[in-house]
């Protein structure tokens, strides 16, 4: 079998409301999805993170289509190694990482196509019957936390994830509110992104766990990774990292010091899913628990990881997914999550899911009509009129 096409589709989906975080204020998903075709007629999806910027993904993988076309697609891990060290993008590890993530899900929907199986059978088979994932609640005030918090309890959702970080002191009254309507039984999480000097962290996290904080995740910037050392050393809070997963050296490097308890990636950060789940067995040798980790992501994404996490050891429930916030998908057939909190293992072949091409035209006029649902909005950016230069 050989590799005879590759595309590269951009596509923009919109959500149903903004994503805001100390971070991100996003108004959908971007993302380039790749349609990679064999002599055998066999068709692999994928689909890669687009960062801040798409058109440079998009480019990297432009850029593989001459040196991989006429390859094995059954080769994956000596073409991930030629992608990263022949082709020279482990000088631009993210980013190769990103558009690689979406070439490599091409490369084992294939596989398992031709294998007639899912994927989680070709990553030793299903260690959980379903995946649990969270309520990812849109920041807001308290009375907005408690009638989204209703609507995730209706729909069976027992934990609830919310960005903090922004305003500590309207953050608290949100947390309090959020676990009154919860109950004692349901699971709060809160993601600072990185917002927090070690100190705050340490305040901070004290004063909001009066709430029963499940685990705080990234309350501190990972470089270096000392922050987050000592921020494990002085709270009894249990700490998920993020935003120090870069690559896969920091994933290992945040293993080894143990400076979390919950390693919150995905393939995206690490390049192809069999780091993702060569990494997450590593953790489960160090009792360390995995959540898998999305930036906003559309169907494949989400399908392929789904798939690595039913063989996982040491899944938490509340796993993080998007499905819920789409006004839409480029799928044939909504995902269970898109409804529900609970994800069973699915029936077919390779990610098991179906591409609409109708909706993949669809949604690539949308960006080439409005451009790329950026992680940011202008009034973001600080601006200072006293530094204006008069003519």
């Amino acid at each position: 079998m050989k590799i005879t096409n590759i595309e590269p589709i951009i596509v923009s989906v919109p959500y149903k409301h903004r994503e805001t975080s100390t971070r991100v204020q996003r108004d959908g998903v971007t993302a380039v999805l790749i349609k990679i075709t064999t002599d055998t007629d066999i068709v692999g999806w994928g689909e890669s993170c687009p960062g801040p910027n798409v058109e440079s993904i998009y480019q990297i993988i432009v850029s593989t289509i001459p040196i991989f076309t006429g390859r094995n697609p059954f080769d994956r891990e000596a073409i991930a190694h030629d992608f990263f060290a022949t082709a020279h993008w482990f000088h631009r590890e993210m980013s190769g990482n990103f558009a690689f993530a979406g070439i490599d899900m091409a490369l084992w929907d294939i596989f398992g196509k031709a294998c007639q199986q899912p994927i989680y059978n070709l990553f030793g088979g299903l260690y959980r019957q379903s995946v649990n994932y969270f309520y990812y609640l849109a920041y807001g005030d308290a009375n907005s936390v408690a009638s989204q918090a209703k609507r995730g309890l209706k729909m069976g959702y027992t934990v609830f994830y919310i960005k903090v970080g922004l305003d500590f002191e309207a953050e608290m009254p949100m947390i309090a509110t959020l676990r009154e309507t919860i109950g004692p039984n349901c699971k709060i999480r809160i993601d600072t992104n990185g917002a927090w000097s070690v100190n705050q962290a340490v305040r901070y996290l004290n004063q909001f766990d009066r709430y029963q904080i499940d685990f705080a995740e990234q309350p501190v910037w990972p470089d270096p990774i000392r922050n987050m050392v000592e921020v494990r050393n002085r709270t009894s809070v249990a700490l998920a990292a993020n935003e120090g997963l870069w690559r896969v050296s920091d994933v290992y490097e945040i293993i080894r010091q143990r400076a979390a308890d919950v390693l919150c990636f995905s393939s995206n950060w690490v390049g192809t899913l069999t780091q993702f789940h060569r990494l997450s067995h590593i953790a489960h040798m160090e009792g360390l628990s995995v959540c898998r980790h999305t930036h906003g992501e559309l169907g494949l994404m989400a399908a392929a990881s789904h798939q690595v996490c039913l063989s996982l050891p040491n899944l938490v429930d509340g796993n993080q997914q998007t499905a819920e916030m789409m006004q839409d998908d480029i799928l044939t057939e909504p995902l269970p999550i898109a409804s529900r909190s609970d994800w069973e293992a699915p029936k077919g072949v390779g990610l098991c899911v179906s591409v609409d091409e109708k909706k993949v035209k669809k949604y690539h006029h949308l960006y080439e009509k409005q451009g790329q649902f950026l992680p940011y909005q202008p009034s973001m950016f600080i601006t200072d009129p006293k530094s204006e230069v008069k003519s």
